[in-house]
Parts: structure tokens; sequence; C-alpha cells
């Protein structure tokens, strides 16, 4: 089980995080003008709520998002990855489901075309993707921004082999 942390950055991608009551947010970093807005998008939650809060300007974030050139929007996380989980005992834990579909990735290496199918995914009602694990970029900043808060809601199935399933 990995349990290293790992930033991600964007509105979206922060925001589902701390809607996730599965996934471990240990920091937030934001602005004033954005602490505003995600209040003002989220009154009936109170999403900052227990969690460590440090304010930063702009400038400050853009240091923090610099190596991946992406936009934070305001807002970086610090989070912690979600337990794993197994392929068969997901299938287990489903039985009563009448289809149950993966798509399953090999050699989709780029953040932003996965980013892009996991909202894809997440839209059509798939019920979890699978990856190689050699090849999945899970704790990557773009990832996540290109996914717009969508991993916080599809299971995600890192696998060693495909073939093997």
């Amino acid at each position: 089980m990995k349990k290293s942390a790992f930033l991600i950055a964007g509105k979206h991608a922060v925001t589902e995080a701390l809607k996730n009551p599965k996934r471990k947010v240990l920091r937030v970093f934001l602005t004033e003008e954005s602490k505003k807005n995600l209040n003002k998008e989220n009154q009936t939650n109170n999403l900052l709520k227990d969690i460590k809060i440090f304010y930063k300007t702009n400038k400050e974030l853009d240091r923090l998002c610099s190596k991946d050139q992406i936009s934070h929007q305001g807002l970086i996380a610090e989070i912690e990855h979600l337990e794993e989980i197994n392929i068969k005992e997901y299938l287990k834990q489903n039985l009563e489901k009448r289809n149950i579909t993966f798509i399953a990735l090999e050699g989709v290496t780029d953040p932003r075309n996965i980013g892009s199918i996991i909202r894809s995914a997440t839209s059509f009602n798939i019920d979890g993707i699978i990856v190689k694990e050699r090849s999945y970029p899970s704790e990557s900043k773009l990832l996540y921004k290109s996914a717009s808060g969508c991993i916080e809601i599809l299971n995600i199935f890192e696998v060693s082999n495909i073939s093997t399933i």
C-alpha cells in the first residue's frame, strides 16, 4: 500500500480530493481569493474543515507548479494515495451488478491522455480503468489536473501485466 504524499493542483482536482471521504488531504496551499471562491461554490460543505491551510501568493504557487507547467488556479493540495483496489476484490463486492465495464490502458503513458480518458470514462459511467503500474503516473500533477477531479470518482486498478488479469 502506497502512503507517500504528493501534490496536486487545480480547482477541480483539489475540490474533488477534498470532497472524497476516502482521500487523506494533508495540506492545502491556496490564495485568499481561491479560498473565497471555494467557500462560495461549496456553501453546504466546509471542505477546509480539519485541513491544514497555508496561504500563498500566486507567485509562490507558480513555483510549486513550474516544473509541470500547469495552472494551479490558486489551489494546490498535498494528498496521500488512496488505498489500492484489487480488481478481484472489486468484482466480489459487486456480484449483484449486472454489467461491469472496464477500460484497459496499455502503452498509454502521457498524463494528459490518461486524464482525458479518465474524464471520458466517468462521463460514460465506466466502472474502472485497468492500467499497468509501471506506466501509470500516479503522482503526476498533470494527470490530476487533466482528469479534472474525476480520478476521485473512478476506480483505478494498477496491475503488473494486463494480460494476466
